[in-house]
């Protein structure tokens, strides 16, 4: 399980890992994003004929097998959904001369007894590795599998049971270190000449914490965004990284919209509200968990729980106002 909070690259490092693995020639690596099963909900039939359409077309350019696509898509038009994806897979690895390496993007975006029923499927394959099912299964997305919540047509939530007892190890995408952030931004002035003074990168670390979708946003809004600093002769300094960062939260992008929605989950307001006042957390260890997996906090050095950076600080109290004056619902 490849887990990490969104923009923080997930996709790019599977689709990075794939082009390794592939060029390496040791193993047919393919990426398969599911999300697109979301749509369907518990329509389980139409959402696996959708999932099993996405992993038939990436089959057949993976493996450049000509006839691949069609034969996989008449294949999954013949069997129920419940068994579709374990049908599909077993064709896949049968058909490669190579152990399969299959990435699943999106995995937790799925619902429902197709949740279930995908998770399910690569279980029931397990025995099979590595000549007729994928040798390595990589499921991706925000959750780790342990937190991942089923919700009934009826609205009781299911978590936990067998079908999540699949894992071997989870893993999760960390942000940047400062030499990865700062390395990241000498790539810029490498390539155009601007310079970051140190006092910026100074100001840049301590407002995104390595965040990669901060770090990403921060410079961007700095070099591009503002206008006059498109001069590459202009050197970017502690104000102009300070304008860059008061713009960056003034935007209010999508991913610092998706805070909103975080904060109207009844587990994460629990670890946030108490950290915010300055109250001790009243929150389990699996809430708090659950939490800093999202990326929203760190464990400060007096082993509590804080912002996972400056940035987070100055925006979740206006949203948490926000979710309070507004509403709340529970995920």
């Amino acid at each position: 399980v490849l887990h990490a909070p969104r923009q923080t690259g997930k996709t790019t490092c599977l689709l990075a890992l794939r082009d390794y693995l592939n060029a390496q020639g040791r193993y047919a690596a393919l990426y398969v994003n599911v999300e697109t099963g979301q749509a369907r909900r518990n329509d389980l039939s139409a959402a696996m004929l959708g999932i099993a359409s996405q992993l038939a077309e990436k089959a057949a350019e993976s493996l450049r097998h000509g006839s691949l696509q069609a034969e996989l898509m008449a294949l999954a038009c013949s069997i129920d959904g419940s068994d579709v994806l374990r049908r599909l897979l077993r064709s896949i690895a049968s058909a490669a001369d190579k152990p399969v390496v299959l990435f699943l993007d999106e995995v937790d975006a799925l619902v429902g007894d197709t949740l279930i029923s995908v998770l399910r499927q690569i279980r029931a394959g397990y025995t099979d590795r590595p000549k007729h099912f994928p040798q390595t299964i990589v499921l991706c997305g925000v959750r780790d599998v342990r937190d991942y919540r089923l919700t009934r047509p009826d609205g009781e939530v299911i978590t936990g049971g067998s079908a999540f007892n699949i894992k071997a190890e989870s893993i999760r995408l960390g942000d940047f270190s400062r030499a990865e952030m700062e390395a990241l931004y000498a790539q810029h002035t490498a390539a155009t000449g601007q310079v970051f003074t140190s006092e910026a990168l100074e100001l840049a670390w301590t407002s995104t914490q390595g965040q990669p979708w901060l770090v990403n946003a921060l410079a961007e809004q700095a070099v591009w965004k503002i206008r006059p600093n498109r001069d590459r002769s202009v050197v970017i300094d502690l104000e102009k990284m300070r304008e860059a960062r008061e713009a960056l939260i003034l935007r209010n992008d999508t991913h610092l919209d998706q805070l909103t929605d975080k904060l109207r989950e009844e587990r994460v307001r629990r670890v946030i509200e108490p950290m915010l006042i300055g109250d001790s957390p009243e929150a389990s260890l699996a809430d708090l968990q659950y939490v800093l997996d999202l990326g929203l906090i760190r464990i400060g050095t007096a082993k509590n729980p804080m912002p996972a950076n400056a940035i987070y600080a100055e925006v979740l109290p206006r949203v948490l106002s926000h979710v309070a004056q507004f509403g709340m619902h529970s995920e």
